[in-house]
């Protein structure tokens, strides 16, 4: 009894600990505030006027309530029809990805693969040198991509960086697992099914939000190779382009409120980052255990 009254009874800290205590405290607190701050100012001026925007003083709550810039960014052409596609792509180009670079690092991985080196090498070779901007384009002409969805999903499959982690966190698997199941019989797909993927599910989770922030944010893509296809256009492309006309637009208070009804572009480019952001502010916290592990410990060099 005496043991365990003395196991709860309170470690007196020493005043430099308790110091540091505080100053830690008071650190986290001001980054948490520094980190939130910007979007928490967005989010406010977004559901604030945009003539009463103008003048400035928004910093926490908006000072006139209104929806009208959501509704402006929502009611734009093609919306709903980007909306859908950038969700398929995220989705089926994430799960591609991510079965295709697990694949790829498994054999890489694999201390009885005589050239891992070798294609390691290769793939670092290509995350500094490229071919350029038109010689991509023309390939993808060539090859039937243009004017396609599959634009967004062949090309993004392999990926050196994703690809390197991924083997980087199998390397650090032991060996006597494999060795193990080999002697019950069990075969490399098995293996990599059964045992090496359900260790891997941290830089799984890694991996598959790097690639579908990638996928949910890019516009460029679209723009480049599906411009005449508008049944292939993204949510973030449509943006992009409503923010380009409501910026090109005369910037007087007066004469974007009877343009559009109190709507300018500061309001307008803030709803429309809001709504872009939300998704993946959603998706994060799920991930942010994998994440955290997965990045620690995959990002780990030989």
């Amino acid at each position: 009894m005496k043991e365990v009254y003395q196991s709860k009874t309170k470690i007196k800290k020493s005043w430099p600990d308790k110091i540091f205590v505080v100053l830690n405290t008071l650190f986290m607190i001001s980054f948490v505030v520094i980190t939130l701050y910007p979007v928490l100012n967005t989010l406010a001026i977004s559901l604030n006027d945009g003539t009463d925007a103008l003048r400035g003083g928004i910093y926490l709550i908006p000072r006139k309530l209104t929806f009208k810039n959501y509704i402006t960014v929502l009611q734009k052409d093609n919306l709903i029809t980007g909306a859908w596609v950038t969700v398929l792509r995220t989705v089926l180009g994430t799960a591609v990805a991510l079965i295709t670079n697990a694949i790829l690092a498994y054999i890489v991985s694999r201390k009885r693969f005589l050239f891992k080196r070798s294609l390691s090498l290769f793939w670092v070779v290509t995350m500094y040198v490229n071919g350029g901007m038109i010689p991509v384009f023309l390939l993808y002409k060539n090859l039937g991509l243009t004017n396609s969805f599959w634009v967004y999903i062949i090309p993004g499959m392999i990926s050196a960086f994703n690809m390197l982690v991924i083997r980087t966190y199998m390397s650090g698997i032991p060996d006597s697992l494999e060795e193990s199941a080999q002697l019950d019989g069990a075969g490399y797909t098995t293996i990599f099914i059964k045992i090496i993927s359900p260790l891997c599910k941290p830089v799984y989770a890694t991996v598959a939000l790097f690639v579908a922030v990638g996928q949910w944010n890019s516009w460029f893509d679209a723009m480049l190779y599906n411009r005449m296809s508008p049944e292939y256009t993204t949510l973030q492309y449509e943006l992009m382009k409503l923010l380009s006309s409501v910026t090109n637009q005369s910037s007087s208070a007066e004469a974007m409120k009877n343009a559009m009804g109190s709507v300018t572009p500061t309001s307008v480019r803030a709803a429309a980052t809001i709504l872009t952001m939300l998704p993946i502010i959603c998706l994060y916290p799920f991930l942010q255990r994998y994440f955290i592990t997965g990045l620690t410990i995959g990002g780990v060099k030989e």
